[in-house]
């Protein structure tokens, strides 16, 4: 009989049975003229990822709004609909910064392509936006309350897909990062949003009024380590991306801030007005570094060309050895 044939490790190396050693070493993916094998983004960190995290606490807020509204905390209502009309128009702003052009922006919304996050997305906004604007400009005068229970319910209905549909726009590409967890990313998002939403309401509610937002923030923190791990577990090798680099110190900051004030909103929140304070911003710092630590790892995982190599191959093995 002859010896078992050399299995590949997935690397392009070939290896003998165990114990023996490796015929070839193992290979470095490089490419023609030294570029990645796909094309990373040409977005701007700052327009792009902010905008991830301001449309995000903008979508969240207005369900926490219309949830103050219904339950009679009318300060946290006034409070969260003032805030999700800033967050959503200095999103909107980024999107148009990157672009370049306002043009570009109006240009989406000559069609409507279901296929397309960005087309879906750029309507989105455009319903959300007035939405958001007429909620917020009523509780602030006090004038029109049916048109702004109106307008707060229609907020509070796109507001969850305002702040995940950016997580199925990154999914979409062919970015490893972020299109290997594209099952998880929308709830990774939603929890980040959710923490970022339930934080301003720390911020901004009385004491003797923040308990939904301590509620908020406790179940955000948990549904996003929750959904970050099993992001990592899908991803598998490419899961480096988002443990080291920037990223990984974005990712890990994010990690202590959030869960940190979680437990403290919790235990001392209520009573202490400074920890609720503290607790508030402190989430919206781990939301921010959330949104910025998975735009750096995908951009990490498109520019080295193994993150794009590997797991093909690996996957390929995979089928042909079911």
């Amino acid at each position: 009989m002859t010896d078992q044939a050399p299995r590949s490790d997935g690397t392009g190396a070939r290896r003998r049975r165990k114990g023996e050693e490796l015929m070839v070493p193992r290979a470095e993916f490089r490419s023609y003229y030294g570029r990645p094998v796909i094309k990373a983004p040409s977005w701007a960190a700052r327009d792009i990822a902010g905008y991830f995290f301001l449309g995000g606490l903008a979508g969240a807020g207005s369900v926490l709004a219309a949830g103050a509204q219904l339950t009679g905390r009318t300060t946290l209502a006034t409070a969260m609909k003032v805030s999700s009309l800033t967050a959503v128009s200095l999103s909107a702003a980024a999107l148009i910064n990157d672009l370049g052009r306002p043009g570009r922006f109006a240009n989406m919304l000559r069609v409507l392509k279901p296929t397309s996050p960005m087309s879906v997305g750029s309507w989105l906004l455009s319903a959300y936006g007035p939405a958001a604007g007429a909620a917020a400009l009523c509780a602030v005068t006090g004038r029109l309350p049916r048109a702004g229970a109106t307008a707060t319910a229609a907020a509070a209905v796109l507001g969850p897909v305002v702040a995940t549909y950016t997580a199925v726009l990154a999914a979409d590409t062919a970015v490893p990062a972020w299109h290997g967890a594209h099952r998880e990313l929308p709830y990774l998002f939603a929890a980040s949003a959710t923490a970022a939403a339930s934080g301003m309401a720390l911020v901004c509610a009385p004491a003797a009024d923040n308990a939904p937002a301590r509620c908020a923030a406790v179940l955000a923190a948990a549904a996003e380590a929750a959904a970050a791990r099993a992001a990592e577990r899908r991803l598998g090798m490419v899961a480096e991306t988002y443990r080291e680099g920037r990223a990984g110190k974005l990712l890990r900051c994010a990690q202590v801030l959030t869960g940190g004030a979680a437990v403290t909103a919790a235990i001392a929140g209520r009573r202490c007005r400074t920890a609720a304070l503290a607790s508030g911003l402190a989430l919206l710092a781990g939301s921010a570094c959330t949104r910025f630590g998975i735009f750096a790892a995908g951009i990490a995982s498109a520019e080295d060309p193994a993150y794009t190599v590997l797991p093909q191959r690996a996957a390929k093995e995979a089928a042909l050895t079911n």
